[in-house]
């Protein structure tokens, strides 16, 4: 790990370490289970115009945008956006606020995927045939499309893994099984980042990697099975018709945001640690069309294995159930059973879905970290001296949050907390984020601020991203989000009022800080109320000499002159213009 002289800030050891936590960082599980899922729900091909339309003219610019203010304000999402637009200052702390919630659920992911690779070393699969204990008179060793039975690896998943209960209301015990392999999930994500950039720019060479090594022998073991065809053709071959639909738009656009990561705060935490002159824009486009190929790659190996199934069940493709987690872990590890050599794959898949999610769960504890580090490293240090009992605390706090979802009702409370987290709370703070950057602090300061760091201005694909077109998308996504919103429901169970009231403050706690920060940054800026919300919205009026404290460090001296900033500093002249 280097250490920026000038900032006093780590920085990344190589700038590939921070391209590949980068990747790592935004190809997680939903490329593996919610992407295959849209696209199986949105008419197989025809989803993939739309989403490929969306990461060029969203996904692309609104990851270049956070990457840029990351790395020039040297800064995590909280001190980031009150420097960009004091006024909106609160859409950094519920970034944090919104990624420590997940952390705290997305581990059970991981901890369900260790559950099944630890099950997998055996020479039977124990979802191979109905003759456990666990498994009732309706379980079937094939799958039917039949209501009345259910298949061993959906009674594996329900009656053994999960021992679910009959809904939120009835909770159950606690799954010991389950809370140690949540620890132990915790135990190696502290592991890979308690000395921050250092340690996890170590791991990423193979948490990003392998997983890609895993897909493509999967892939080249799944199209020699029987019916593999008809599920690729299924997958690439669009149904035309299903692009009048606008909820075909709204999903592809939506699953591109989630999946990179946009709001999240993630990636500007950890561009924050680059270099002060790094190019951006390779970092970018690495990062953006990485996670796109994975997700169509990972398509082909998925969609492989529904035409293997399909085979099975003689149905169509179309006609295959699936729904959320039930892709991962009930779905995939049936086409398991009948493959050659069936506990090799599976450990291999399992395996692959632990680097995933690790490396996802990295960037969104080290948000929170990043994140009490920029505002009171003094006295947090003074009393825990060290920045490793600092993660130790965050991932303490993380697990014992999260051992509501490993008691027998939770799945109940994971699904809960993903549609009001991931569906419901992102939309609000990406559409402020994007106002607050874009709009108040403006695209001439953002071009000015990549021309001082890379000395290339944006060209205008991205000016006019940043200024009509990713506005105008974000707030088309998040009005049809609010109109076509449904309540939280898990297969055919519906939560009743009582749990969707939870929900919605669940939503809140990141939601809330928006308004109460808005509030506090008038309240602390002199003048009257006109004056107070001029300078509310005036990139860096919180700051004592309303500049970038990074250029205060470095000595620079700063002489503003109508759209032309002259930075000089060492016997060194930079002109920046400001268009």
């Amino acid at each position: 790990m280097a250490v920026d002289e000038e900032a006093g800030r780590p920085t990344w050891s190589r700038q590939i370490e921070f391209t590949l936590a980068g990747i790592g960082c935004a190809v997680g599980l939903g490329n593996i289970w919610r992407f295959p899922y849209l696209c199986y729900r949105s008419g197989g091909g025809a989803f993939l115009v739309p989403y490929l339309l969306m990461l060029v003219v969203l996904g692309i610019p609104l990851l270049h945008m956070e990457l840029t203010l990351g790395q020039y304000l040297r800064r995590g999402p909280v001190l980031a956006l009150a420097k960009a637009c004091p006024l909106l200052k609160g859409v950094g702390m519920a970034t944090v606020a919104i990624s420590f919630i997940m952390c705290t659920y997305y581990n059970i992911i991981i901890t369900w995927a260790l559950y099944y690779m630890f099950s997998s070393f055996r020479s039977e699969l124990l979802w191979e045939n109905c003759n456990n204990t666990w498994n009732t008179a309706n379980c079937s060793d094939r799958a039917s499309n039949s209501s009345s039975s259910s298949t061993a690896s959906q009674e594996f998943f329900n009656l053994k893994v999960l021992e679910r209960t009959s809904g939120v209301e009835e909770t159950g015990v606690l799954r010991w099984e389950l809370f140690l392999l949540l620890l132990l999930a915790w135990i190696l994500v502290y592991l890979c980042i308690f000395k921050g950039v250092k340690s996890t720019g170590k791991v990423v060479y193979f948490t990003a990697l392998f997983p890609y090594v895993i897909l493509l022998a999967l892939l080249i073991n799944n199209v020699q099975l029987p019916g593999a065809i008809d599920g690729i053709r299924f997958f690439i071959i669009p149904e035309w018709d299903k692009l009048l639909n606008v909820e075909v738009w709204i999903n592809a656009a939506a699953q591109i945001f989630n999946s990179i990561g946009i709001g999240f705060g993630s990636l500007m935490a950890m561009s924050s640690y680059n270099n002060f002159n790094n190019n951006v824009l390779k970092d970018t486009l690495a990062i953006s069309i990485t996670n796109s190929l994975t997700s169509i790659f990972a398509g082909f190996v998925i969609f492989s294995a529904f035409g293997y199934m399909s085979h099975l069940q003689n149905v169509p493709v179309s006609e295959i159930a699936v729904d959320g987690p039930g892709l991962v872990f009930v779905v995939y590890p049936q086409a398991f059973v009948t493959m050659p050599v069936a506990p090799l794959w599976a450990v291999l898949f399992f395996f692959m879905l632990l680097c995933l999610g690790l490396d996802s769960q990295f960037a969104m504890v080290e948000v929170m970290v990043t994140s009490l580090l920029d505002s009171y490293s003094k006295p947090i240090l003074k009393h825990l001296k060290r920045k490793e009992f600092v993660v130790l605390i965050v991932c303490g706090a993380a697990f014992l949050m999260g051992i509501p979802n490993v008691m027998q009702v939770g799945i109940y409370v994971f699904q809960l907390m993903d549609h009001y987290t991931a569906i419901v709370s992102i939309m609000f703070l990406a559409f402020f984020e994007v106002i607050g950057v874009c709009w108040l602090y403006g695209v001439n300061r953002l071009s000015s601020n990549l021309i001082e760091m890379t000395g290339n201005r944006p060209n205008i694909f991205f000016r006019v991203c940043w200024r009509v077109i990713c506005p105008v998308l974000i707030t088309v996504i998040l009005v049809f989000s609010v109109i076509q919103f449904k309540p939280a429901r898990y297969e055919d169970y519906v939560y009743p009022p009582w749990a969707q009231a939870v929900g919605w403050l669940i939503a809140l706690a990141s939601i809330i800080w928006i308004p109460l920060a808005a509030v506090h940054t008038l309240w602390v800026l002199p003048g009257s109320f006109a004056q107070k919300l001029r300078k509310s919205i005036t990139p860096f009026s919180l700051d004592e000499d309303s500049e970038c404290p990074y250029y205060q460090q470095k000595g620079a001296i700063m002489e503003v002159i109508p759209n032309i900033a002259i930075i000089s500093s060492d016997h060194k002249t930079q002109i920046q213009t400001n268009l």
